[in-house]
């Protein structure tokens, strides 16, 4: 009986080596996805959010639209499309919404990094409403979630100057992005995906666009750093991030991805601290560290 041939150097070398560029894409991916907060914190102290918001959709919806011409994407089903409008009004027009009046009224773009982050935490509670059973390492992620969130807040991370309703923005974006999760798990959609993106990003600016208009009359100075953040946000973070996000799912490196999400919160707050100049609270430490660890065990897979 013949023994099992031993695997080539030349496998384990090739194995090891794209193992080793999965992480770096996927590094790459998580540091280009925290960066929006800074890059939306600079923007909105030039603009209007809901102005912000316009452009950034307008100008990715058309990059979309234009990918998939150009790729003679497939034309989606009547169904598919009323299904896309929903996720897009959903996870990008009242989630961003929220977000980005929150930052503009004060709340540190590390905060929001981490209320948004909490979103495998807040969907799995909102889809207990529709029926769905937790198990207790759920049960018991939600609980350390909320924990670091109150300690995080407590310690008042960033300025220090925002109200209740401030905060209660990102929260109401939370939960929207996690309904509209859900949604899109129950009506998933085989569309073509720059279409898809294209028709969600579509319904957020029809949601956006009368709020630009008649609440902030299109307010934004246009100055160099609101015209660069815009720019890093459309093309950096939305396109851009959304490509190596879709690369690594491609090359089966999801759970890189997944592992480096837990850290997206932190790594956000790093980065404004150094871009932004936002303090860093000692009571920040263990709430951010309870965030991470409540996201982890809500939603590891057990037996």
């Amino acid at each position: 009986m013949e023994g099992t041939q031993p695997t080539p150097a030349s496998a384990v070398t090739e194995t090891a080596a794209h193992r080793w560029q999965d992480h770096v894409l996927a590094g790459a991916f998580v540091v280009l996805w925290c960066s929006g907060y800074p890059a939306g914190k600079i923007a909105i102290q030039h603009g209007g959010p809901f102005t912000l918001l316009t452009w950034r959709f307008a100008l990715a919806a058309a990059i979309f639209g234009l990918l998939a011409i150009v790729g003679r994407a497939e034309r989606p089903t009547r169904a598919c499309v009323m299904h896309s409008i929903v996720v897009g009004v959903l996870s990008l027009a009242i989630s961003f919404g929220g977000v980005y009046t929150g930052l503009k009224l004060g709340v540190s773009s590390g905060i929001s990094a981490l209320i948004i982050g909490a979103m495998p935490l807040s969907t799995a509670l909102c889809a207990t409403v529709v029926g769905e059973r937790l198990a207790w390492r759920q049960w018991v992620g939600l609980a350390l979630g909320f924990v670091g969130v109150a300690l995080v807040l407590d310690g008042r991370l960033g300025t220090g100057d925002a109200t209740v309703a401030a905060y209660a923005a990102p929260i109401v974006g939370l939960f929207s992005l996690s309904i509209g999760t859900l949604y899109q798990k129950r009506h998933s959609v085989k569309m073509d995906l720059r279409v898809g993106l294209a028709v969600q990003h579509l319904a957020a600016l029809v949601v956006m666009l009368p709020l630009a208009a008649f609440v902030e009359h299109f307010v934004a100075d246009w100055s160099p750093a609101y015209s660069g953040a815009l720019a890093w946000l459309v093309l950096v973070n939305a396109v851009g991030g959304f490509a190596l996000f879709f690369l690594l799912l491609r090359r089966g490196a999801a759970t890189d991805v997944a592992a480096l999400f837990y850290l997206m919160p932190p790594i956000t707050a790093v980065m404004s601290f150094f871009v932004l100049g936002e303090r860093l609270t000692l009571p920040m430490l263990p709430g951010f560290a309870l965030v991470v660890a409540g996201i982890w065990l809500g939603t590891r897979n057990g037996k």
